[in-house]
């Protein structure tokens, strides 16, 4: 029991702080929308996240480059550091995780819009360091997100993990946003991940912040989280940046 908790409260933090190790998440959140990058345009994503827990706490340095390769498909990678503060000091480079997104319905009969997310985590940190598991694992979601007016929107995710090594995983939760004013938006979500074998024990927790639109292509973004129950960190906190530039609108 001991080892598959553990494992469940490294998927979450990761999760949780970490949204741009994923290809295709829209910071400061975990759960992503159904839209892909605009063909021909890149989105650089970069930030720094602080996770404390009971007896330690690490510091991540994510970043990713997705881009808009087709209309309706966009590719991408993300990548990063690790800094931990426990009884051992311990920082090196994180996973690479390769990724893409593909929205196969732009419009359903109940305006949700639909898009599948398939991913690659490549074993590229030091197991012997404890920053990775040393395993490759894929990872397939289903995102839908549906416009609520002009100013809010919801967004389901529903996915499932191939772990190397260990037990499988799946992964799910529900986020909202508002635009507050023009430049600012809140958002907010509530997620959970549980290893397939212990489906009635999910680790949950939620996370709440802001988007700043500072210009066309530049979004800036901070946010706070807890865990509701579970093996989810105690608390987290992320800010960061995502950047957009190309030559196709």
């Amino acid at each position: 029991m001991g080892k598959s908790r553990a494992g469940k409260k490294v998927v979450v933090s990761i999760a949780a702080l970490c949204a741009a190790y994923g290809a295709h998440a829209g910071r400061p959140l975990v759960i992503d929308d159904a839209d892909p990058a605009e063909r021909g345009w890149v989105e650089f994503e970069a930030g720094v996240a602080y996770v404390g827990d009971t007896g330690s706490e690490h510091w991540d340095f994510p970043f990713g480059l997705t881009y808009g390769l087709v209309r309706n498909l966009e590719v991408g990678l993300s990548f990063g550091g690790y800094i931990a503060e426990a009884a051992h000091h311990e920082s090196g480079i994180g996973d690479l995780v390769v990724g893409a997104k593909w929205r196969f319905l732009e419009s359903s009969p109940m305006g949700a819009r639909h898009a599948l997310a398939p991913s690659v985590k490549l074993p590229t940190a030091d197991e012997k360091d404890g920053l990775g598991s040393g395993e490759t694992d894929y990872d397939l979601a289903w995102l839908v997100s549906w416009a609520l007016g002009d100013k809010a929107g919801i967004h389901y995710n529903l996915g499932y993990t191939f772990v190397g090594g260990a037990d499988n995983v799946i992964h799910y939760g529900l986020a909202f946003d508002y635009q507050l004013v023009e430049p600012i938006q809140w958002v907010a979500e509530l997620f959970a991940a549980n290893e397939v074998t212990e489906v009635w024990d999910p680790a949950v927790a939620c996370n709440s912040g802001f988007r700043w639109f500072a210009t066309d292509d530049l979004t800036l973004d901070v946010a706070v989280g807890t865990k509701i129950r579970g093996d989810a960190p105690d608390f987290t906190a992320t800010a960061g940046l995502t950047w957009a530039f190309g030559t196709d609108r």
